[in-house]
């Protein structure tokens, strides 16, 4: 189901208010069946309809790729657009094999997780993202000394290619993690 809008009334906006009231009753129709659904900001102008479009299927996509916690079965979703406030929710409407290539390729050999050191790594740089670059509380969340994880963070740069000193580069890496 794809969901376009226009907006007529700044206020209120009573598609998406109408559509997200029905949608327990839709998905208890046949709970077998996920459905999902993606809404557009609201089109102000038929030149923005097509904008509006994407945008819907932009967020079914997400709302169709979300699963159900601690399974790969696929879950009933309703997603708007203004709904996808974080990297994580952004990614989600990205296809899976396009997520899957960009993790692999932003970070090179580390993608290679069967590999006990690469593992060690990934999970240093995932902390030292999550703790905002910082040494030493990266440090003290891994039981490490500061200078291992000056050290596994050498690595991870020399692997990937990398500086995480650069606010891009480690975006980069944060969403090539969220893509795996």
């Amino acid at each position: 189901m794809i969901g376009t809008r226009t907006r007529t009334d700044s206020r209120t906006d009573p598609i998406a208010a109408t559509l997200k009231n029905l949608w327990q009753t839709l998905q208890s129709r046949n709970a077998k069946v996920p459905i999902h659904g993606g809404i557009s900001t609201p089109a102000a102008t038929p030149q923005s309809l097509k904008g509006a479009l994407t945008q819907a299927r932009y967020a079914l996509t997400a709302a169709s790729s979300r699963r159900a916690p601690g399974t790969e079965a696929p879950t009933s979703n309703l997603t708007a657009i203004e709904d996808l406030t974080t990297l994580d929710a952004l990614l989600t409407g990205i296809p899976a094999d396009v997520r899957t290539a960009f993790g692999i390729h932003a970070l090179g050999p580390l993608a290679d997780d069967t590999n006990p050191s690469h593992r060690m790594l990934l999970e240093t740089l995932d902390v030292f993202l999550t703790h905002n670059g910082s040494w030493a509380r990266t440090a003290e969340a891994l039981h490490l000394h500061v200078n291992t994880v000056h050290y596994r963070i050498q690595r991870v740069e020399m692997l990937t290619g990398r500086d995480l000193a650069r606010l891009d580069h480690k975006l980069d890496l944060k969403a090539a993690l969220l893509c795996r």
